[in-house]
């Protein structure tokens, strides 16, 4: 499994409709696309404007070639793309250790 984690900040008193675009994305355009795994989101807490997505795919080619040059990326970023205050920063990451 390859974790893919985009870190991002939006623009300022967006949270709220954000939240609602990201929840509605994931659900509506990522649990249909190949590879994909799940998810999850995080709000910083001192900087609130500042969000992590964690996206969990099978493998990397799932995200970087499948959803990347599907059209859903092109939905994906419709429905979130607005409220960037700045192009994400995207990496990936595959499991070394767990926890038990």
């Amino acid at each position: 499994m390859i974790l893919e984690l985009a870190d991002f900040s939006i623009q300022p008193g967006q949270n709220a409709a954000f939240e609602e675009a990201i929840q509605r994305g994931l659900k509506t355009v990522m649990t249909h696309v190949e590879g994909f795994e799940g998810f999850k989101v995080n709000r910083c807490l001192e900087n609130p404007q500042r969000y992590v997505l964690q996206i969990f795919w099978t493998t990397l080619e799932d995200h970087t070639v499948s959803f990347r040059e599907s059209p859903a990326f092109a939905e994906w970023r419709a429905i979130v793309g607005p409220f960037f205050a700045s192009p994400p920063v995207v990496e990936h990451f595959e499991l070394v250790a767990k926890s038990a």
